[in-house]
């Protein structure tokens, strides 16, 4: 599954690129942005494997937004100004899309970025070492070591997270999705847009809810809208 936001200053825009995304399995729609400080505050919430950028937009520019990302998702620019394709280009756009965009070009596109995230998929696995069980986090003034086993849950708050285990919890000073990508997706699954879940301490689904014990108790965490039906997928091939 492609997770990808629209960042467009025009609702007609916006409607039509939504309705052509509708269309295509593969890819959820994770947000529609009416400008760069709006997607800049899902990136940094997290992970985004396409963003289609319009260019022209208050403020601050599709081609400025991106000279600002040190960690861009695959990009598409959508535009009514031919002017910019060599630019867009220099900066590694998949695609760039000319106004209005029919749904065979659209489609087009995001089959360059599906192809393209493959193969970089491929290349992963390919040259993937022996993963560790652990990380380490800076946390009071020292770096903790975190074993993947003893995570509950992990919690956002603002530009820090709380990381709950068995023994306790540690917070540091970083964004969920950096954290997000140093866990391994095969053990663990955003939920919501403020909790990463252990899965294999997943107890129960009731609803809208993830079920899990802390301290001997049920502890019920939400599952954010966005996220509900890839967990939902999860279990029905019996991934869990």
């Amino acid at each position: 599954m492609i997770k990808a936001i629209l960042v467009d200053d025009e609702p007609l825009a916006l409607e039509i690129m939504e309705t052509y995304i509708n269309q295509i399995p593969e890819i959820q729609l994770v947000k529609k942005c009416e400008n760069a400080f709006e997607a800049n505050e899902v990136l940094k919430s997290q992970h985004i494997d396409l963003m289609f950028l319009d260019i022209q937009m208050p403020q601050l520019s599709g081609i400025d937004f991106l000279r600002t990302l040190s960690n861009p998702p695959s990009v598409i620019f959508t535009t009514a100004y031919p002017d910019y394709a060599v630019e867009g280009f220099d900066l590694n756009a998949v695609d760039y899309l000319l106004k209005p965009i029919s749904l065979e070009r659209f489609l087009k596109a995001v089959n360059k970025v599906s192809e393209k995230l493959s193969a970089k998929r491929a290349e992963h696995e390919l040259n993937q070492p022996e993963a560790d069980d652990f990380f380490f986090v800076k946390a009071d003034k020292k770096l903790v070591k975190i074993n993947f086993e003893d995570i509950l849950y992990i919690e956002g708050l603002k530009d820090y997270v709380i990381i709950r285990q068995d023994t306790g919890r540690v917070i540091t000073l970083q964004t969920m999705k950096s954290l997000e990508d140093r866990l391994p997706e095969t053990k663990f699954r955003r939920v919501h847009r403020s909790y990463i879940v252990n899965i294999k301490r997943i107890t129960a689904i009731l609803g809208n809810m993830v079920e899990l014990m802390e301290g001997g108790k049920i502890k019920q965490l939400p599952i954010g809208k966005n996220y509900r039906d890839e967990l939902l997928d999860m279990i029905n091939e019996n991934k869990l």
